[in-house]
């Protein structure tokens, strides 16, 4: 112990460092518990998908979803979700994994649908993009 308070007293600026990253990881974490999603990386995404059935939600606009989306998901835009909840229902107890281009859309959505009473939600990590780089399917119709 004393050598540890001895460092303390002699890198102050260190410490003081290790104190913030230590501080903004616990918040980081906390702050994902009570959105009340999990994060999930494509390889997992595929994996709800095959084994749960899990429903895609596009979260993008119409236009960026008709450039290119999942496979099989379904697109309601973030401007409307709320109003079109009951489009997707039936899901409200299966696994959700909302997607946007690059996850900052997605992570609003999916913190709507646990309010709407949602219970298994998840959020693509990287968005359609990491989908991408990972060469999964991806439909342009």
């Amino acid at each position: 112990m004393g050598q540890f308070l001895e460092f303390v007293g002699n890198h102050p600026l260190l410490f003081t460092v290790l104190i913030v990253l230590v501080l903004m990881i616990l918040m980081n974490e906390s702050r994902r518990k009570l959105l009340g999603f999990k994060e999930v990386k494509h390889a997992d995404a595929v994996s709800l998908i095959n084994s749960e059935d899990a429903l895609m939600l596009d979260v993008r606009e119409e236009k960026e979803f008709s450039e290119g989306h999942v496979v099989n998901a379904r697109n309601i835009p973030m401007g409307v979700l709320e109003g079109r909840v009951a489009d997707i229902e039936e899901y409200k107890t299966k696994p959700v994994i909302v997607y946007c281009r690059t996850g900052q859309r997605s992570a609003k959505a999916a913190a709507i649908l646990k309010r709407q009473g949602f219970t298994s939600i998840y959020k693509l990590s990287g968005g359609l993009l990491a989908w991408q780089d990972a060469n999964l399917p991806v439909n342009r119709s």
